[in-house]
C-alpha cells in the first residue's frame, strides 16, 4: 500500500513537472479536455465523457490562443506606414512613444 502510494505521488509530481513549459494553449486543452471528461463521465457514460473530453478540450485550447494574443484576438492599435523606411509603425498609449511592428523605436523626422 505504501509503495504504490509512493508511486502515485511520484507519477502526479512529474506530470505536474512536465506542464510547467507549456503554451497557454496547451495547458488550456489539457485542463479543458481533464474538466469536460470528467463532466461527462458523471453525468452519461463513456461515449458522453469522450465527448466532454473533445469538447473541454477544444474549448480550452482556444482559450488559451486567446491568452496569447492569436485566434481573433485583435489588437487596438492603428498602425500607420512610413514611405522612406517601407515599414509600418505605430503609437503606444502606455509608454507615450512611436514603435516599429517588431517593437524598435521609431523616430519621427
Amino acid at each position: 500500500m505504501r509503495l504504490a502510494l509512493t508511486g502515485y505521488i511520484a507519477a502526479a509530481t512529474l506530470a505536474l513537472s512536465a506542464c510547467a513549459s507549456t503554451t497557454p494553449s496547451e495547458r488550456g486543452a489539457l485542463t479543458g479536455a481533464a474538466i469536460g471528461g470528467v463532466a461527462g463521465a458523471v453525468l452519461g457514460d463513456d461515449e458522453a465523457a469522450l465527448a466532454g473530453a473533445v469538447v473541454g478540450g477544444a474549448a480550452g485550447w482556444y482559450l488559451g490562443c486567446r491568452q496569447e494574443g492569436r485566434c481573433g484576438n485583435v489588437s487596438n492599435r492603428r498602425e500607420a506606414y512610413d514611405a522612406r523606411s517601407g515599414r509600418y509603425y505605430f503609437f503606444d498609449e502606455q509608454s507615450g512613444r512611436y514603435f516599429y511592428e517588431n517593437g524598435e523605436p521609431y523616430y519621427r523626422g
